[in-house]
């Protein structure tokens, strides 16, 4: 795909816009409202690649028919633990519940990531892939958690908790990539869009390294 005229974020998240603005892209950001909430039986990569989906259609009927060329990129996020999703809280009592499991553990960041392109043939195509980075958290105290739920920050959290967090810095280790962990995977999305500028300036300001020093695949 040659240089789109128009690149547009189906998503309503602060880190998301962040880090594109970040990247120094010229984007649009629209929020799509879909409703995430898992549907009975679905797997959480289905619940994924459905709300996914659903994000970049919503905010694509915008911008359909017009003779512009326009990529949405659109993703969703949600933490694993023994294959069980851990989405937002809904209240302090389930954010104290996902920390105290979380802690000393392992887990998985699992992103769907989303474009769907419309061509300069007039064509429109749509490419999704799942990617996962595994993360390691420390032994934090009780009243680490505590003064960390204080601060709301856990309540637009998958999981409970920001990886980036000044004062919790809840992360004692990152495989994968790490700005997957925040929500938008820009060395993925560079391969899709290598008109995009280079990323390494981006991660290494969120976690002191560079992209390529955090690339171990995580299956």
């Amino acid at each position: 795909m040659s240089v789109p005229d128009r690149i547009i974020l189906a998503s309503a998240s602060p880190r998301r816009r962040g880090l594109l603005a970040q990247l120094g892209v010229q984007f649009e950001a629209h929020s799509s409202n879909v409703d995430e909430e898992p549907l009975p039986g679905e797997s959480p990569t289905e619940t994924q690649r459905r709300v996914t989906l659903a994000k970049a259609e919503t905010v694509a009927v915008g911008v359909r028919g017009l003779r512009d060329q326009w990529v949405v990129i659109a993703s969703d996020t949600t933490v694993l633990l023994d294959d069980a999703m851990l989405n937002k809280p809904v209240d302090e009592a389930e954010a104290w519940s996902m920390l105290r499991r979380l802690r000393g553990r392992t887990h998985v960041v699992q992103s769907c990531l989303v474009l769907l392109k419309h061509q300069a043939d007039g064509e429109e195509r749509c490419h999704l892939e799942i990617l996962r980075s595994g993360v390691r958290l420390r032994e934090y105290s009780d009243a680490e958690i505590a003064a960390y739920i204080a601060t709301g920050d856990p309540f637009d959290k998958a999981g409970s908790y920001a990886a980036q967090h000044d004062q919790f810095k809840p992360v004692a280790e990152i495989t994968g990539c790490p700005l997957n962990v925040i929500g938008l995977s820009l060395c993925r999305l560079r391969e899709h869009l290598p008109h995009l500028p280079e990323c390494e300036r981006v991660c290494a300001a969120w976690f002191g390294r560079s992209c390529a020093e955090w690339q171990v695949s995580v299956e």
